[in-house]
C-alpha cells in the first residue's frame, strides 16, 4: 500500500512539475526587490514631505506616513492598479505596508456581492486577520517579558 502510495505521489509531482512554467529566479527577485524598494522610497518620499512642509516628527510623522501609505495601497487595490503590480512584482509588493492594505481590501471587495456582514465583513480579514492576530500576541508577550524583567531588575 505505502510503495503504490509513493509511486503515485511521484507521478503526481512529475506531472505538476511538466505542466508548470519554469520560472526566472533572478528576474523574480529583481522585480521584487526593485518595486518593494520603490514602495518604500515612496513612503520616504512622503515622510520627508510632511517632515520639512507640515513641521511633523516622532510619532505623528510615522502615523500619518502609514496611514498615507495604507490609503494608496487600499485605493490602489479598489482600482485593480495593486493586482497588476503584484503579477510584475511578486513578494515584493507584498512586505511593505501597502501590501498589508492589499491583503485587507482584496477579499472585501471579493465578497462584497454576499452583503456587508456576511461578505465584506466576514471575508475582510480572511488573509490579514492571523497577521493581526499574531501581531498582538507577540507584541502582548513581548511587553509582560519587559514588564518581568524591570520590575526583577
Amino acid at each position: 500500500m505505502e510503495n503504490s502510495q509513493n509511486f503515485i505521489n511521484e507521478n503526481y509531482l512529475n506531472y505538476i512539475k511538466s505542466v508548470s512554467p519554469r520560472t526566472n529566479e533572478s528576474k523574480t527577485l529583481f522585480r521584487a526587490f526593485l518595486v518593494g524598494g520603490l514602495i518604500c522610497c515612496i513612503g520616504q518620499g512622503f515622510r520627508y514631505l510632511f517632515e520639512y512642509a507640515l513641521g511633523l516628527s516622532g510619532n505623528e510623522l510615522a502615523a500619518f506616513v502609514s496611514a498615507v501609505m495604507i490609503f494608496l495601497g487600499a485605493f490602489l487595490t479598489g482600482l485593480g492598479v495593486y493586482d497588476r503590480i503584484g503579477k510584475f512584482a511578486g513578494g515584493g509588493s507584498i512586505v511593505p505596508i501597502t501590501g498589508f492594505a492589499n491583503s485587507v481590501v482584496s477579499p472585501a471587495i471579493e465578497f462584497k456581492t454576499e452583503g456587508y456582514i456576511y461578505g465584506l465583513a466576514a471575508k475582510m480579514f480572511v488573509i490579514a486577520g492571523p497577521i493581526i492576530v499574531f501581531g498582538v500576541a507577540s507584541s502582548v508577550l513581548v511587553g509582560l517579558v519587559y514588564y518581568g524583567i524591570y520590575n526583577i531588575f
